[in-house]
């Protein structure tokens, strides 16, 4: 009898019966029957775009290395979780059980197929002694008690490992398809930097979940490793005093773009813009330029222009002198200067402008980025188009999405 560990399904691609993939696997939903071994009724998968659909266990025709395949039409309709069932990955792994009266954590999970059309969660991979010096024993599903028991304290990060080459708009979405308390758990088991750029991927309320649940001196810490826009944007969904005691326990570095975002309305340039785009003196090259913007945490929108200011660099700026395009800068030679290679022929926009404006004026001149400047003609910030339509989706398009 084959026996497939769920935690290895996760990612797995998806195949029609053409040989078409039409997405991955994320979960696997089972029921729970006491001391029984859990039936498995079939995955979570999702396809694109980020839509979390239910594929039957009953349609799967095969499960080979890298590849599940299945048979019949698949039903596009939202994946939800009833109330009678159980997501295997993203609530059962790290619980804390006891086997043999002894007190083990869930590695893993191991399904099997008794007869044809059917799986069941037979095996339990637990871990009993501490992550180093422990070791993994794999135990019958009734030698182990615990699974349905509320747990105050669950870890992640057997559910992490699972998911550890998501790109974060994917876990974002994986998290908010968790019940509440289990989300709050799985988040903050995760890097500072990491949780900053899942959360600037939630919705609203989830962040709002997520950061109340951190201690204050951690919430705080993430809120630095977020762009200054987004930490704004989810400062405004708290309570005022909550708000300003968090920025109060930030770096005062990191906290002041962050303060001078809030002085804006949301709906305005003043309220998107990032305040931390790529930008150089004149006197630089364009071999600078590039090793700038060719940095992995600058997004396709920052990184497709580089600003120019005289000194000081750091926002609010010198005087903005123009912008270096990220084409133009191909075809120069790396030793050119970027005052020679700016282009003025674009006007800057002001922080007043409402969001119908702001993409009025990115589509008039095709652009997927605007410099911001104050009435002394200094560098506020950037208006890239991927906050602009953030904005001008509704407020809940990433809950539909």
């Amino acid at each position: 009898m084959d026996r497939i560990f769920v935690a290895r399904l996760a990612g797995l691609a998806v195949f029609d019966p053409a040989g078409d993939k039409i997405g991955r696997i994320r979960d696997v939903v089972v029921s729970l029957r006491g001391p029984l071994p859990p039936r498995v009724h079939g995955f979570v998968v999702e396809v694109q775009p980020r839509r979390r659909v239910f594929l039957p266990i009953t349609r799967i025709t095969s499960i080979e290395a890298g590849a599940v395949i299945f048979t019949g039409k698949l039903n596009m309709r939202r994946f939800e979780r009833r109330d009678a069932e159980t997501l295997a990955i993203g609530e059962m792994l790290d619980l804390g059980v006891e086997y043999k009266g002894e007190p083990v954590t869930v590695h893993d999970l191991a399904m099997e197929q008794p007869q044809p059309s059917e799986w069941l969660i037979s095996r339990v991979a637990v871990r009993r002694g501490s992550r180093r010096r422990g070791e993994t024993l794999i135990v019958d599903w009734d030698e182990v008690t615990g699974f349905g028991v509320t747990q105050k304290d669950q870890g992640a990060a057997n559910l992490l490992a699972a998911f550890e080459t998501l790109r974060p708009a994917d876990l974002a979405n994986m998290l908010h398809e968790l019940p509440r308390k289990r989300m709050a758990e799985v988040a903050s088991a995760l890097d500072d930097d990491r949780l900053a750029d899942v959360l600037e991927e939630l919705p609203e309320r989830d962040q709002v979940i997520v950061l109340s649940q951190l201690h204050r001196e951690r919430a705080a810490d993430v809120l630095e490793e977020m762009a200054p826009d987004d930490a704004a944007d989810l400062l405004q969904e708290l309570p005022s005093d909550q708000a300003e005691s968090l920025l109060r326990l930030m770096v005062p570095e990191e906290a002041a773009p962050v303060r001078r975002l809030l002085t804006y309305d949301e709906d305005t340039a003043g309220g998107m813009m990032t305040t931390e785009p790529v930008v150089l003196p004149p006197n630089a090259t364009v071999a600078e330029a590039l090793a700038h913007i060719r940095q992995r945490e600058q997004t396709p929108a920052v990184a497709a222009q580089v600003y120019v200011t005289r000194p000081p660099t750091e926002t609010p700026t010198g005087r903005f002198l123009g912008v270096a395009h990220f084409q133009r800068l191909l075809r120069e030679p790396p030793s050119t200067l970027l005052g020679a290679v700016i282009d003025i022929s674009v006007d800057p926009i002001r922080p007043e402008l409402t969001v119908t404006e702001v993409a009025a004026y990115l589509a008039t001149y095709n652009l997927v980025a605007i410099s911001v400047v104050d009435e002394l003609g200094r560098l506020l910030g950037a208006v890239t188009v991927d906050d602009v339509v953030d904005h001008m989706l509704p407020a809940d398009w990433r809950e539909r999405h």
